[in-house]
Parts: C-alpha cells; sequence; structure tokens
C-alpha cells in the first residue's frame, strides 16, 4: 500500500513546476517530496497589490494554522500575479509559503486552471473563470485539481469547501 501512495505522490509532485521556498531558494525535488508529504496542498493565486487577497489572507493563514493543529497539515503554495520577485519574496516570507517562479512558470499554472488577475488579461487573455484570490487543492494521486475555492467570489467562505478529509486529499 505505501508503494502505490509513494508512486502516487511522485506523480503528484511531477505535476508541480520548480517552486521556491519562502527565502527564495529552489526547492530540489526531494526536498519538496519531504515538504508535501502528509499535507494537503493547494495553490493559491494572488497578489500583494490587490485588496481582496490582503484582506483575504488573515482568514487563510488561521485557516492553515486550525487545520495543523487539527492533524490536518495544509501546504499553500503561492502563484503569484505580483509585478516584481521582490514582492514575491517579501509576501511568501510573511506568510511562509513555498511560490511558483514569477513570469512564465507562474503564467502556465494561470493558464492551465484559468484563474488571473484582471489586470493580466492583456497577457493572459479574456477565458479565465475566477480572478484573484483563489485557491486550487490538488489531489495526491496525480497533482489533478480536486476542489476549487472562489475567494474572489465568496471570500473566506470559500474555505468551507477545502476537502481536508479523505484519501485523495493527504499527499
Amino acid at each position: 500500500m505505501s508503494q502505490c501512495l509513494a508512486a502516487a505522490s511522485r506523480d503528484a509532485i511531477a505535476s508541480l513546476p520548480s517552486l521556491n521556498q519562502p527565502n527564495g531558494s529552489v526547492m530540489t525535488p526531494d526536498a519538496l517530496s519531504d515538504k508535501l508529504t502528509g499535507k494537503r496542498v493547494a495553490l493559491y493565486f494572488a497578489a500583494g497589490w490587490c485588496p481582496m487577497c490582503t484582506s483575504f489572507e488573515p482568514s487563510l493563514l488561521q485557516f492553515r494554522e486550525a487545520a495543523t493543529s487539527s492533524g490536518k497539515n495544509v501546504e499553500i503554495i503561492y502563484v503569484p500575479s505580483d509585478r516584481s520577485e521582490a514582492d514575491v519574496a517579501r509576501r511568501t516570507e510573511a506568510m511562509g509559503m513555498l511560490s511558483v517562479p514569477i513570469g512564465e512558470e507562474a503564467n502556465a499554472m494561470k493558464r492551465r486552471y484559468k484563474i488571473w488577475a484582471g489586470s493580466e488579461c492583456g497577457t493572459l487573455g479574456t477565458g479565465r473563470r475566477s480572478g484573484v484570490p483563489a485557491l486550487v487543492v490538488l489531489d495526491s494521486k496525480k497533482g489533478d485539481e480536486m476542489a476549487f475555492l472562489p475567494a474572489e467570489s465568496k471570500g473566506v467562505k470559500a474555505l468551507d469547501s477545502w476537502p481536508l478529509d479523505g484519501v485523495d486529499a493527504l499527499w
């Protein structure tokens, strides 16, 4: 059984782009596997210049803390719509999150999940399903979308839809 779970986790981890630690250094695949094992993983699409994002984040961080306190560890990966690497580094350090590198890797994730800021429509187009903030919870098998949490439209109530239980939620 554990070999099947380990293989699934490798597939899920392989589905992710390269990720940066809060200090800006790139995570190695082994370090990433260690960091994500036993956690529920979500992508967080947001920007520091976005008032809806910055007002949502205290609730998001409280949610992460409460989930962890109840034995349901959560890892949130920041997908930035910020305007500079310095802005991303400042935010991920403050929130204690891994991040997708700004630029093409972040844009690829935004296109894949159809989530980006309105100010990015000139670059990414108009075919989005949501603006920021939003979260996509990933399954543990292949890193596919398990749940979409539309924080832009539902605010903190979107967190009620996070599937914390179940075998597919745990990496």
